[in-house]
């Protein structure tokens, strides 16, 4: 982010609101980034919260790193060699780097990190992405050799996650559990302060090895949850950086010629998942029908004013493996052919729940409501929060006593391949607790081609198995398949070099304040 130099009367104006109580004063140079939602964790091992290992990119780095079209790059690593057989991969690291506390950053701490994972004692959140690993061997100081328990070709792209950064073995020896408070890794920063729900700074780390980052010399994350206070802030210079950005919000920011609104393309898909396992949802005509019965165009203008766009597929597009389809079509007659045709001539009636409490998901579940309804669907509608969500949904251990129902979620594949995308929320592997499949859709055919893809070395193989998957996907329709949103966010012109990746992630190496 930007250096931004504030001058008295603005930070006595701003202490006087209360917007930053209890913040330590800022640094001349501080970029302020004010974002939706508090950080839950420090530690990018047990978080699932992409906000939360995209502010570690400040203090922490990987092996490697997803550039702004979620391709692949080196960091802490210079390059990798994978074996014949797919099962190892041989991995040279940059010499030269210390972690902020001092520690060599070498293939011994690479070991100590991927070893912390894998040990289950931990119950570390990010489990499952490194869980194919056999063993981790440091050949030599700047050699690592990573063994996998059987091919899985998406193994780079898992390291090059923000969730597979690498932490100071003398910081995980000193504060074990606690590492989540304490931060030490290679980044560009270091950590100051952390208050859970206010904000997070960070300062410049003067031994970073990448000389002439970073540019500026302090950076604070803020929560700020109400949608007018976080575009407020840009307007008044309190904070230089705010996303998202209320969609409704984005014509008017645009007229302030002080700031630059951007609508960036995402690949996250919204989608309602239907539980599989229970009636109605069992038949393959009632999901049919509520897809047949959303007009996701009226969708994408009313919930998202116009800066979304329906589905264009299972996988959306920009994620490697993507296969483009024709949007399911609006035609509520259609709907309701299918529902008589399937036993429900009137109708029935159901509950829509959505992962999310935040005002445009509010519009997004009402507009869902009105357009069931139309076609005979009768749905009561909760937001659930976030302790909600973790107790009704992700913790469900019966899927036969799972209470969820129709489930409006969203999903980003930030591994940046089809993988991601699939295995989590749609393979039988994936059902509440161990993922996301929150539709409990089971096909036989659809895991062969996602367990085959993975165990595939043959690019043109790997394309046509997920492509397989896809349009299976698409026909048994699990999901009515919603929209792909665009991400919006909003700067001060003078900052330069802070970006929202396709999955909602930032990117932000070269950030920078101009005078």
């Amino acid at each position: 982010m930007k250096s931004f130099k504030i001058k008295n009367t603005v930070l006595a104006m701003t202490l006087a609101t209360g917007l930053f109580a209890g913040l330590p004063a800022m640094a001349s140079e501080d970029v302020t980034v004010a974002v939706e939602i508090a950080l839950d964790s420090l530690d990018p091992y047990n978080t699932n919260s992409t906000l939360s290992q995209a502010v570690g990119k400040s203090y922490y780095e990987g092996l490697f790193q997803f550039d702004k079209d979620l391709k692949v790059q080196p960091l802490l690593a210079e390059s990798s060699e994978p074996s014949e057989d797919g099962l190892s991969y041989t991995i040279k690291l940059r010499d030269g780097i210390k972690f902020q506390d001092g520690t060599d950053f070498n293939a011994e701490a690479v070991k100590v990190n991927l070893e912390r994972v894998l040990d289950k004692s931990n119950g570390l959140a990010r489990y499952n992405q490194f869980s194919r690993i056999k063993s981790v061997d440091a050949v030599d100081p700047l050699t690592v050799k990573i063994t996998l328990n059987e091919p899985f070709s998406a193994f780079i792209n898992s390291l090059a996650h923000p969730s597979a950064m690498m932490i100071s073995p003398a910081a995980l020896k000193k504060w074990g559990k606690d590492i989540t408070f304490h931060p030490v890794g290679t980044g560009p920063f270091e950590f100051v302060d952390w208050k859970p729900a206010e904000y997070l700074k960070v300062k410049k780390f003067d031994g970073y090895w990448n000389k002439g980052y970073p540019k500026i010399d302090t950076l604070t994350f803020r929560t700020v949850t109400d949608n007018n206070t976080r575009a407020a802030m840009v307007q008044t210079g309190e904070a230089q950086f705010a996303y998202p950005l209320p969609f409704e919000q984005a014509k008017l920011l645009e007229k302030n010629d002080k700031l630059e609104v951007v609508a960036a393309p995402s690949i996250i898909a919204r989608y309602i998942s239907m539980n599989m396992q229970h009636k109605p949802f069992d038949d393959a005509r009632v999901r049919q029908a509520v897809n047949y019965a959303i007009n996701k165009e009226a969708l994408a203008k009313v919930a998202f004013a116009g800066y979304a766009f329906p589905s264009q597929g299972v996988v959306p597009q920009g994620v490697a493996y993507a296969k483009k389809m024709d949007p399911w079509p609006y035609d509520p007659k259609k709907a309701r052919e299918l529902l008589k045709e399937a036993g429900y001539p009137d109708g029935f009636k159901s509950i829509l729940w959505s992962a999310y409490n935040d005002g445009t998901s509010a519009k997004v579940v009402q507009f869902l409501q009105q357009q069931l309804g139309q076609v005979g669907i009768k749905v009561s509608v909760e937001l659930l929060e976030s302790g909600q969500r973790v107790q009704r949904v992700q913790s469900a251990q019966d899927p036969k006593t799972a209470p969820v129902r129709m489930y409006y979620a969203g999903w980003s594949a930030s591994t940046g391949e089809a993988d991601w995308a699939l295995r989590p929320l749609l393979a039988t592997s994936g059902w509440p607790p161990v993922f996301n499949n929150t539709a409990y859709y089971s096909n036989a055919k659809v895991d062969e081609d996602i367990k085959d893809a993975l165990l595939t070395t043959d690019d043109a193989k790997k394309t046509e198995l997920y492509a397989d998957a896809q349009e299976q996907i698409w026909k048994d329709a699990p999901w009515a398949f919603l929209t792909t949103i665009k991400l919006l966010s909003v700067h001060n012109k003078k900052l330069t070099g802070f970006n929202v990746m396709p999955d909602g992630s930032f990117q932000f190496k070269d950030v920078d304040l101009q005078p």
